[in-house]
C-alpha cells in the first residue's frame, strides 16, 4: 500500500509565498525610511529645542518695565495757552493711554495687521510657516507677525531676518502675552510704532500728516495711518500719495469686512477729502526761532536728556500774538519784495515728454525747493508773456495771467537773459493775491525781525527772528546788531528833559556844519531827511517830525557823555553808543530786543524789566520741575523818574497822532497809541518802535549784508504797516489805557511840564538868533560857545566830541560793517 508522501520528503513541502511586488515594496521602504529620519530629526528637533529653550528664554530681556512703558520722549515747547510751538527729539511721539485712543484708530489697526490680535495667544503659527518658506526660498515674504511679535521685533529686537531672531522674537513674544493684558500689548504696539516723517506712534502721526490731535480722527484718516506701518516711506501720504491712498481704500475694505464699519461710513470715507500736510511746519502756530531759544535754555541745564526725557516747556508766549507776528512780517516783506526787480527763476530742468516720467522729474525738483509757508515753488510746463501754466509738488495746476505776471515781466520778455527767462522747466514761486488769484513772486533777499514783550513784567508775547528759519536760523531779534536811526531820538529827548527842556522848548531847525577842524577829518554837514529846514519849533513838533537839526542841538546841550550814561539805564551798552553828536540820529548799535525793553521804560512809567519767556517745565506725567514768576515792578527797577517817563509818552504819542507814524492812530482808530519811526542813511535800516501801555513792538528791516532798501523806503513805509497788522490782532477787545500823571508834573494849556520847569523856567530856546544858548537856560543844561545858526563861535574852544582819542571820525565795531557817520532819517 503505498504512504503519503511527507513534509521532510524530497521535493515536498508547502507552497511558496507570492512575492510583494517591487514598487510596493520600495513605496514601503521609502515612507518607513522617512519616518525614521522624521522622527530621529523631531527628536533632535526637540532636544535642540530643549536646550535652545533652556539657554535663550532666560537670556529673554526683562519686560517688567513695559508694565510702565516709558520710551523716548521729544522736548515740547508751549505757548501760554496750551499751543505746541516746537518739538525736539529723533522720535517724534505723544504718549497715548489706551483709553484715550479712539476706537476708530484701534479697529483700522486691527483690521490691517491683526483682526484676531484678542482671540490669539500672540503667534500665528500659519503666518511664520509662510514667512519661513518664503525666506528659505528666498522669495519676498508676505509677512504674518502678529502685533504682539511686531512690538517684541519693535522694542527690544533688530529687524534681520535670520531664525535665531525670530526664535528671540516667538519666544519673546509668549513671555509679552503671558506678562501682559491684551491691551498694554495694543497700547504699546500704536505709541512705539514708526510712522514716517520722525513720527512713532499715531498720535504724532495725526498731528504730523493732518495737524489734528488723534481724538478727533476720521475714519479715513485712521484708515491712511493705519497703512504707514508696512512701509512708511512708500506708504507715506506726503511722499506717494497715490500709493497711500490705494492702501488707504484696501484698509478701509478690510475695516467693513470684520465688521468694524458699515458699508455705509465705507463708502463715506472712501470719498472724504483728506488735507495733508505737504510742507516743514509741524505745529499750528510758527515759532521756530522761539522754540530754538527754549531748546537752547533747556538743554544748558538738562544735557541730552533734553530730547528723550518727555519734558514740556510752558512759555509766555501768545499763541494768538506770535501767529500774527508772523503773518504780519512775511506779509511785510513779500510787499516789499513785489516792487524789487525779478531776480530768475531758482532752478531750471529737463522735462521729458512721457507723463511717468514728467512726475519723476518734477517730484525731484521740487523736493529740492520746498514750499515756504504760502510762498509755493512749482515747475513751469508753458510760459508765454501772457500766461504761465505751472505745477506743484501736489499734482496741482496754477495758471498765472493779467496783474499776477506783472512782478516778473522782465523774465517773460523775449530779451530776457537765459538766467533770468521764464519757460519750460523753470523752478519758480507763486502764492495767492488778496484777491484770491495766483500770482508770481520770489522768495526774498531782505530779513525782518519782530519782538513784542509786555511792559510791565517783561514777558515775551511774540518772536519773530527773520523771514524763514529753515532759510535763515539766525535769530535777528537777538542777534542783529543794527543802526536804530531816529528810532534812537526818544532816549537822547529824554536825558534832554532832566537838563531843563520842555516839551515846549522852541529849538531851530537851521543848517549845521562841523568842519575838519571839528571832526579831525572830513567835514560833516547833517541833513533833515527831506532836504528842507523849518526854523524854530517846539520839542514835541521837532520829535514828532523827526528834526535831525534838533536832535543834534539837544545832543549839543546834553552833552555827548551825558548822554551816553543817559541811554545806559534803557539797557543799552555804552560801548555800542560812542559819546558823539552822530549818536542824536542813532549812529550806534543796538538789536530789536534792546530797543522793546528801551521802549518799554517810557510804557511802564520809567521801570527797567528784564526779558522773560520760560514760566513752567514739567515732565511727562505732568509734575512741575521749575516754575518761575518775573519781579513785580518795584523802585529797585527804576531806571528813569516817573515824570519824564510820563512826558515821553506825550511826545511819543504826538509822534502817533500826528508825525511819522500817524497812520497807526488813523487805522487802529485809539488814542493810547506811542511810537517812534526810524531810517537810516539810504535806506539800510527801517524800524517802527511802538507801544501800548500794555504791550511794547518793534519792527526792523535790512539786508543781513547792509545795503539800499531803496531810496523811498522808509520806516514809516516798510515796517510801521506791520506794526499796524500785529496791533490789530494783539488789541482787538483790549480796553483804552491813559497813563495817570504821576507827581510833580503839571499841565498848563495842555501841555505837561516838571513843576520846577513850567513856563517862565527851563530851557525855553535853542539855537535861536541871539540867543547862544537858549535865554532863560540854567548854568547846568545850557550850551556854551554856538552861534545864531548853532554853529561855533569864533574864538570858542573846539568842540571834539565829534572826533575819538586818535582824533579820527569814529567808526562802530568791525562786524557791524557800517560807517559811524552815516546820517539817519525818520
Amino acid at each position: 500500500m503505498a504512504s503519503e508522501p511527507t513534509s521532510d520528503a524530497p521535493g515536498s513541502g508547502p507552497a511558496p509565498r507570492r512575492q510583494r511586488p517591487f514598487w510596493l515594496r520600495f513605496l514601503f521602504g521609502f515612507f518607513a525610511w522617512t519616518f525614521g529620519i522624521a522622527l530621529a530629526l523631531l527628536v533632535a528637533g526637540l532636544a535642540v529645542g530643549g536646550v535652545a529653550l533652556s539657554v535663550a528664554y532666560p537670556n529673554l530681556p526683562d519686560i517688567a518695565d513695559l508694565a510702565d512703558y516709558r520710551p523716548k520722549l521729544p522736548l515740547r515747547v508751549y505757548s501760554s495757552d496750551g499751543v505746541m510751538l516746537g518739538e525736539f527729539g529723533e522720535e517724534r511721539r505723544n504718549l497715548t493711554p489706551i483709553n484715550e485712543i479712539p476706537q476708530v484708530m484701534k479697529n483700522a489697526v486691527l483690521a490691517i495687521e491683526d483682526a484676531r490680535f484678542y482671540s490669539h495667544s500672540g503667534v500665528d503659527y500659519k503666518g511664520m510657516l509662510r514667512a519661513a518658506l518664503a525666506n528659505l526660498g528666498r522669495v519676498k515674504s508676505q509677512g504674518a507677525s502678529t502685533i504682539t511679535m511686531q512690538v517684541a521685533r519693535n522694542v527690544y529686537l533688530s529687524s534681520e531676518k535670520t531664525y535665531t531672531r525670530k526664535l528671540y522674537e516667538v519666544l519673546l513674544t509668549f513671555k509679552l502675552e503671558h506678562q501682559l493684558k491684551k491691551d498694554q500689548i495694543l497700547e504699546i504696539y500704536m505709541n512705539q510704532i514708526f510712522l514716517g516723517n520722525r513720527a512713532y506712534g499715531f498720535a504724532a502721526a495725526s498731528e504730523t500728516y493732518f495737524g489734528k490731535p488723534l481724538k478727533d480722527i476720521t475714519i479715513a484718516e485712521a484708515a491712511m495711518l493705519a497703512g504707514l506701518p508696512k512701509a512708511p516711506s512708500a506708504f507715506n501720504p506726503v511722499q506717494n500719495p497715490s500709493r497711500a491712498r490705494a492702501r488707504q481704500l484696501y484698509i478701509i475694505e478690510r475695516m467693513e469686512d470684520n465688521g468694524f464699519i458699515t458699508h455705509e461710513q465705507a463708502e463715506a470715507a472712501k470719498k472724504q477729502e483728506l488735507h495733508v500736510r505737504t510742507g516743514l511746519q509741524t505745529t499750528a502756530v510758527r515759532a521756530e526761532y522761539i522754540a530754538e531759544t527754549v531748546r537752547q535754555l533747556v538743554y544748558a541745564q538738562y544735557g541730552d536728556e533734553t530730547y528723550t526725557r518727555g519734558l514740556n516747556v510752558f512759555t509766555t508766549i501768545r499763541a494768538k500774538e506770535q501767529e500774527a507776528a508772523y503773518k504780519s512780517l512775511r506779509q511785510g516783506i513779500m510787499g516789499y519784495e513785489r516792487r524789487q526787480i525779478y531776480r530768475g527763476p531758482e532752478r531750471f530742468v529737463d522735462l521729458p515728454s512721457d507723463p511717468k516720467e514728467l512726475d519723476d522729474a518734477i517730484d525731484d525738483a521740487l523736493a529740492e525747493h520746498p514750499d515756504n509757508g504760502d510762498v509755493l515753488a512749482a515747475v513751469v510746463l508753458e510760459a508765454t508773456p501772457k500766461k504761465i501754466v505751472a505745477v506743484r509738488a501736489n499734482g496741482d495746476q496754477i495758471d498765472i495771467t493779467g496783474e499776477g505776471l506783472r512782478p516778473a515781466q522782465s523774465g517773460l520778455s523775449d530779451k530776457a537773459p537765459p538766467k533770468i527767462k521764464i519757460r519750460r522747466g523753470a523752478v519758480i514761486r507763486a502764492m495767492k493775491s488778496p484777491k484770491d488769484t495766483w500770482e508770481i513772486t520770489q522768495l526774498p533777499e531782505v530779513e525782518g525781525a519782530f519782538v513784542a514783550v509786555d511792559p510791565r513784567d517783561g514777558s515775551i508775547h511774540a518772536l519773530v527772528g527773520g523771514f524763514d528759519f529753515n532759510k535763515n536760523k539766525f535769530n535777528h531779534v537777538t542777534q542783529a546788531w543794527r543802526q536804530p536811526g531816529s528810532g534812537f531820538k526818544p532816549f537822547i529827548y529824554s536825558a534832554a528833559l532832566e537838563k531843563g527842556f520842555t516839551p515846549s522848548t522852541i529849538v531851530n531847525d537851521a543848517p549845521l556844519f562841523f568842519g575838519g577842524d571839528v571832526t579831525g577829518g572830513p567835514p560833516w554837514e547833517p541833513k533833515n531827511y527831506d532836504g528842507k529846514f523849518e526854523g524854530p519849533m517846539p520839542l514835541h513838533t521837532a520829535l514828532a517830525k523827526s528834526k535831525n537839526m534838533v536832535s543834534i542841538r539837544i545832543l549839543q546841550a546834553v552833552g555827548t557823555q551825558a548822554a551816553q550814561d543817559w541811554v545806559t539805564r534803557f539797557g543799552f551798552d555804552a560801548e555800542k553808543h560812542p559819546p558823539y553828536l552822530t549818536m542824536a540820529l542813532g549812529a550806534g548799535s543796538v538789536t530789536p530786543m534792546q530797543m522793546a525793553l528801551g521802549y518799554s521804560v517810557f510804557a511802564n512809567g520809567g521801570y527797567r524789566i528784564n526779558p522773560w519767556l520760560i514760566t513752567r517745565i514739567t515732565d511727562q506725567k505732568g509734575k512741575a520741575l521749575v516754575e518761575s514768576q518775573p519781579p513785580l515792578l518795584n523802585e529797585s527797577m527804576r531806571a528813569i523818574d516817573a515824570r519824564n517817563a510820563f512826558i515821553m509818552d506825550r511826545l511819543l504819542q504826538e509822534v502817533a497822532r500826528s508825525g511819522t507814524a500817524a497812520r497807526s492812530q488813523r487805522e487802529l482808530k485809539r488814542a493810547d497809541l506811542y511810537g517812534k519811526t526810524g531810517t537810516t542813511n539810504d535806506s539800510i535800516d527801517t524800524w517802527f518802535n511802538g507801544f501800548h501801555p500794555s504791550l511794547v513792538a518793534i519792527v526792523w528791516m535790512g539786508y543781513d549784508t547792509p545795503r539800499s532798501l531803496g531810496d523811498r523806503e522808509t520806516g514809516g513805509g516798510l515796517s510801521l504797516p506791520i506794526w499796524i497788522n500785529f496791533m490789530e490782532t494783539a488789541l482787538k477787545g483790549v480796553p483804552t489805557m491813559e497813563p495817570a500823571a504821576p507827581e510833580g508834573v503839571i499841565n498848563v494849556a495842555g501841555e505837561w511840564y516838571y513843576e520846577e520847569y513850567a513856563p517862565g523856567a527851563g530851557i525855553r530856546s535853542l539855537g535861536l538868533a541871539g540867543e547862544p544858548g537858549g535865554a532863560g537856560a540854567p548854568a547846568n543844561g545850557a550850551p556854551r560857545g554856538y552861534g545864531p545858526s548853532g554853529e561855533q563861535s569864533p574864538g570858542a574852544p573846539a568842540d571834539r566830541s565829534l572826533l575819538n582819542s586818535d582824533g579820527q571820525v569814529p567808526h562802530p565795531p568791525a562786524d557791524e560793517r557800517r560807517s559811524i557817520l552815516d546820517l539817519f532819517r525818520n
